[in-house]
This record gives structure tokens, C-alpha cells and sequence, in this order.
């Protein structure tokens, strides 16, 4: 079997813009995978590493030899050594695909090939319903609706503002004043007030704050029974992470923007955090989000995978869930449907299975879920053919 083409998709998804590559065998089975970059800025420059990657890489290999192929990417692009969102997005969507193919190929989920099931459903928490939310009482209305439909945990961003367009924009010049700190607090107790204190309640700073302010807000937060607290500073600073984790008496979670086992091993090494949350569809893939997930495992660290995109990331972050001893809780955006615009590019997505805060992970064979072509069609953004 060989790989003798791909297409490429920039999908433009209300706020979002999920880019999506399918790899074409001439054997049959066709893989899809998500590089996870459908929010910020970058969405481009990841279809257009991959389309070098494919042309340059992949196209004529055998998708079977996954790893082979990943340490190909990783050897011989240049800049995955050190790299950071771009390359490593694009890596992990091919390696998604390949996967989702050799899946296809054996008619057994991803999960399978990666040591089997753990579990049957991962439990998972509601992000995205409080964009914009300017006053602890909208707050907390906002997040009595997750609970109200059955989830008992929910992410927030208190720091969040109202951006021009409505939606939410995070601390800029990494500080606040006294006015924003003391709204930041009044939201997350509201919240907490309105949803009771069975609800667990996770906090998201988006590495918006100095290592000072971000310790001088977590401790007033500490009475609030908070889950964990994800990003209080700069990701990429370990020893800030490091002393906000030891001054502050919750669980600090990091991980959506380090990438590969080589950019976590600094974060264990520190002993940052208690919670680690590597995104399949940036940090180099299923496998080496596995890989992730065993040095965590070593350090007595549990596994919160972040996910943001499309369906088809949510999909294959469950293959993930399924395999690993330490996995905690997964993040699910149900409210992503109501956006203007919204394009579900999935026939079958995993989040219509959500009950109870409750999540069925696909038995389907390869990733276990299925591209909307039709859906998607109008969004192809290039495609790659091997040369005969």
C-alpha cells in the first residue's frame, strides 16, 4: 500500500477555522486527521506545512510505518527540531490519518493498535459557553445551562473580556488592575454560588498574567473548591509555573501549547504542574500524545487532553482517552453548533453521544468517525498527487 494523494481543508467554521487533511492510498482506504490550529492565527501557514510535508515526505510511503514516517517528518523538515505549533500541527494530522488508515485497513479503532480500551466513556467538561460574559451575574446565568443539561464540570476564562466583535479576548500586557482582578474573582464565586459544590469548576488564565499577580488571584480563588487551574502564566516558563504551584493550594495544568515528548520533559523535569494537557492534533499525534501521557505517568501526573477544533479532533483525542491509565477529563465544546457559520464536518460526531457529562468513545474502525465530503467540499485548499 502506498500513499498516492491527499487534499488539504481551511474550513471556515463560524469562529473557527479547522484545517483538515485526507490521505489517499492506492489500496483503498482513504485516513483523515485535523492539525490543531482552528483558533488564533496560523490556520494558513498549517495547510501549507502540510502540503509541503505530503509533497516533500509522505506521498510514495508505506502509511503503515507510522513511526518511521513521524521520525521522517521530524528528521528531515528541519524545523520540527525545536519547532513549535506549525510543523507539529501538521505532523499530527498526517500521523492522525495514517493511523485512522491502518485502523481502516485492520477494521479495529485506533485504540486497539495502542494497547486497547481502558474504558468505555471518558467523562468530560463544557468549555465554551461564557465568551464575553461581562458581569458575575451573566456569568454564572451562563454557566448554570451546561449543568442545567447534565454536565457536572465546567472550564471558564474569568479574565476573558468582550472583544469588538463580541467574542472573547484575554489579558493583554500580561497584567490587570485592581477593578479586573477583583471582577475576575466576583465571576468565579458567582458561578460556584449558582452551580453548587458538586460541579467541578476548572479556571483558565490562557498565560495571561506575571508570576505576582497570577499567585495574588489563585489564592483568593483556593476557597472556591477549583478542579485545577490551567495556564496561570506563561506556558513555556517552567520555573513560573513552578513557584505558582508551589504557593497556591490547587492543581496547576498545562500542556495545549508544548509539543512533543521533548518540550514536556522540561515541564516534568521542573515538576510544574500536577496535570498535563497534550492536544493530539499539535503535539505530534495520537502516538506521541501516548508517549506524553507515560512520562506523565511516571511522574505520578494526570492527563486532562485539550482539544479545540472541529469534531474530527474530538474523535481522535478519545483514541487517546480510551488507552491511557491516567487520563483525568476530556474538553468538549458542545456549544460550537450555535456559532453563524458553523460547519459540522463529520457525519457521525462523537459529541452527539454526550449524556450525563458522559462521553462514548468511537468502536468504529481507524479514528472511528466519517468525513462529510459534501460538507466540507467547498473548503479544499489544495491537493497533492504523486507523480507517475
Amino acid at each position: 500500500m502506498k500513499i498516492t494523494a491527499a487534499r488539504i481543508y481551511l474550513v471556515r467554521s463560524g469562529r473557527f477555522h479547522p484545517v483538515l487533511v485526507e490521505l489517499i492510498t492506492d489500496d483503498g482506504p482513504i485516513g483523515i486527521g485535523e492539525a490543531a490550529i482552528a483558533y488564533g492565527l496560523g490556520g494558513t501557514a498549517a495547510a501549507g506545512m502540510l502540503k509541503d510535508l505530503i509533497e516533500g515526505l509522505v506521498l510514495g510511503k508505506d502509511p503503515f510505518r507510522i513511526e518511521e514516517l513521524w521520525s521522517e517528518m521530524y528528521d528531515h523538515s528541519f524545523w520540527a527540531k525545536g519547532g513549535g505549533p506549525i510543523v507539529f500541527a501538521a505532523i499530527s494530522a498526517i500521523e492522525q490519518a495514517l493511523w485512522d488508515i491502518k485502523g481502516r485497513a485492520l477494521g479495529v479503532p485506533v485504540y486497539e493498535l495502542l494497547g486497547g480500551k481502558f474504558r468505555d466513556e471518558v467523562h468530560v467538561y463544557a468549555n465554551g459557553w461564557c465568551s464575553g460574559k461581562a458581569t458575575p451575574d451573566a456569568f454564572a446565568k451562563a454557566g448554570t445551562r451546561p449543568v442545567g443539561e447534565g454536565y457536572d464540570a465546567v472550564k471558564c476564562y474569568p479574565l476573558g473580556v468582550r472583544s469588538p466583535s463580541g467574542s472573547m479576548r484575554h489579558v493583554t500586557r500580561r497584567m490587570v488592575d485592581a477593578e479586573a482582578a477583583d471582577l475576575a474573582f466576583e465571576k468565579v464565586a458567582a458561578l460556584r454560588k449558582a452551580v453548587g459544590p458538586k460541579v467541578a469548576i476548572m479556571l483558565d488564565m490562557s498565560g495571561g498574567l506575571t508570576t505576582d499577580q497570577s499567585i495574588r488571584l489563585c489564592r483568593r480563588w483556593e476557597e472556591l473548591d477549583i478542579l485545577f487551574v490551567e495556564e496561570p502564566v506563561d506556558p513555556f516558563d517552567n520555573s513560573a509555573l513552578r513557584r505558582v504551584s508551589d504557593a497556591v493550594r490547587m492543581p496547576i495544568a498545562a500542556g495545549e501549547r508544548l509539543y512533543t515528548k521533548h518540550g514536556f520533559r522540561r515541564l516534568f523535569e521542573a515538576e510544574a504542574v500536577g496535570i498535563v494537557q497534550p492536544d493530539v492534533g499539535n503535539t505530534g499525534g495520537i502516538l506521541e500524545a501516548k508517549k506524553i501521557a507515560a512520562m506523565a505517568e511516571a511522574y505520578t501526573m494526570r492527563v486532562a487532553p485539550h482539544n479545540c477544533g472541529s469534531s474530527l479532533i474530538t474523535a481522535a483525542s478519545l483514541q487517546l482517552a480510551a488507552c491511557i491509565p491516567n487520563f483525568m477529563i476530556q474538553e468538549i465544546y458542545p456549544y460550537f453548533p450555535e456559532d453563524p457559520g458553523y460547519v459540522q464536518v463529520l457525519e457521525n460526531p462523537p459529541e452527539r453521544t454526550v449524556r450525563n457529562g458522559r462521553m462514548t468513545i468511537p468502536d468504529g474502525p481507524g479514528i472511528g468517525v466519517t468525513l462529510d465530503r459534501k460538507a466540507v467540499a467547498p473548503f479544499v485548499w489544495a491537493e497533492c498527487k504523486l507523480s507517475t
